[in-house]
């Protein structure tokens, strides 16, 4: 990539979630992407480190609430105060790239920005930027949408679906050798029930919606005003604000009437054109423990070899711990169990049923019970 290219590249981290399904350890006060779920960092510093080897500093920005803000200070020091972009309130994926378009389109008009989730795992970065280099390009000279999509293993029910339809060449540069393929989008899929996940399987031609767009600032402010143009004209409202002496009331005010919508179903199902790369790059959403068990295996690195955080496994396959530090977890003859320990809760779960911790916070909730929320 150019250097004149590379200052029109901007980065979208969304940091606003709390990730309710990997409760105890993630909590309204320290939600998924703020904590270090297999002790080698927080999820939001791996994001940023990753896109950091594409997008310049100055270029990468955050977007989250005003706790979100304050966490980063312990998850990222030196992270720039000036692109954290702190939303009101949680109002879903559209209206929070919408804000963030406002804020970059003020600064660069002829930006590329990459748009992805603060709380994935990548396990092969360098296929990743090779794909987000071959999605800048694209985005850049064809000014339509990017998605990336994700070749299933199996009959997933927990992510969305992307279908292709007819494969398109790759940009020159990315055309020998590459891991991945280019398709134009026929349509977007949600999250399914199992039978259907099944035909979305053997068809060929589904892949999971992996949360990660780019597109030229111009194009998704053109499908903004086309699919969503009340939110359209509230982006507009915003982007004349920002700067002034009114910029956050203009904010906090349009954020008190938008309704919630994620990007998908606002724009991405009903833009004119979208295109998909896809491949395979060790991506999982880490969305509950047994994603987190895939990962990490029964791997005793992840707690035993601390001093001060002790894990004693006998006779156990499978078995995958979480314990807070200064005390000591034992367990004998266990097989294919999550076992998440902090400092006023306890998760005990078998493997294959972690997908209903959400249901254990919702009986919290109702019981009145928000101190271990």
């Amino acid at each position: 990539m150019s250097n004149r290219s590379s200052r029109h590249v901007y980065a979208v981290i969304m940091a606003g979630g709390i990730g309710k399904k990997l409760w105890p350890l993630s909590r309204r006060k320290m939600p998924k992407q703020f904590v270090d779920l297999l002790d080698d960092g927080t999820m939001v510093a791996k994001t940023v480190r990753r896109i950091s080897g594409l997008v310049r500093e100055e270029n990468i920005f955050i977007i989250t609430s005003e706790l979100g803000r304050s966490l980063l200070s312990s998850s990222l020091g030196s992270f720039r105060q000036e692109n954290i972009i702190v939303e009101p309130s949680s109002r879903n994926t559209a209206p929070c790239i919408a804000l963030a378009t406002a804020h970059i389109k003020k600064r660069d008009p002829d930006a590329v920005t990459i748009v992805l989730p603060s709380d994935h795992l990548v396990l092969d970065d360098r296929t990743f930027i090779n794909i987000l280099e071959a999605g800048i390009e694209i985005a850049a000279e064809k000014k339509g949408l990017v998605t990336i999509g994700i070749k299933p293993d199996r009959p997933e029910t927990a992510y969305g679906y992307i279908q292709a339809d007819g494969q398109l060449p790759l940009p020159l540069a990315f055309s020998d050798g590459c891991e991945f393929l280019l398709f134009r989008v026929k349509a977007f899929a949600e999250k399914p029930d199992a039978s259907t996940a099944v035909e979305f399987l053997e068809s060929n031609d589904f892949y999971w919606n992996s949360g990660v767009f780019i597109w030229h600032i111009e194009a998704i402010s053109r499908e903004f005003e086309r699919s969503m143009p009340d939110l359209y004209k509230d982006l507009l409202a915003i982007y004349d604000s920002l700067g002034s002496e009114n910029e956050q009331k203009v904010i906090e005010d349009v954020y008190s009437w938008i309704h919630p919508r994620s990007i998908d179903y606002g724009i991405m199902e009903k833009a004119e054109t979208v295109f998909v790369l896809t491949g395979e790059f060790g991506w999982t959403d880490l969305g509950c423990w047994d994603e987190v068990l895939k990962v990490a295996g029964s791997r005793s690195t992840f707690s035993g070899e601390l001093p001060d955080n002790r894990l004693v496994q006998i006779d156990c396959k499978n078995v995958f711990v979480k314990n807070s530090p200064g005390k000591v977890v034992c367990t004998i003859g266990l097989e294919d169990v999550i076992i998440v320990e902090t400092e006023n809760a306890l998760l005990v779960c078998s493997k294959g049923n972690s997908h209903r911790v959400g249901e254990v916070v919702d009986t919290l909730r109702r019981e009145g019970l928000e101190e271990y929320l």
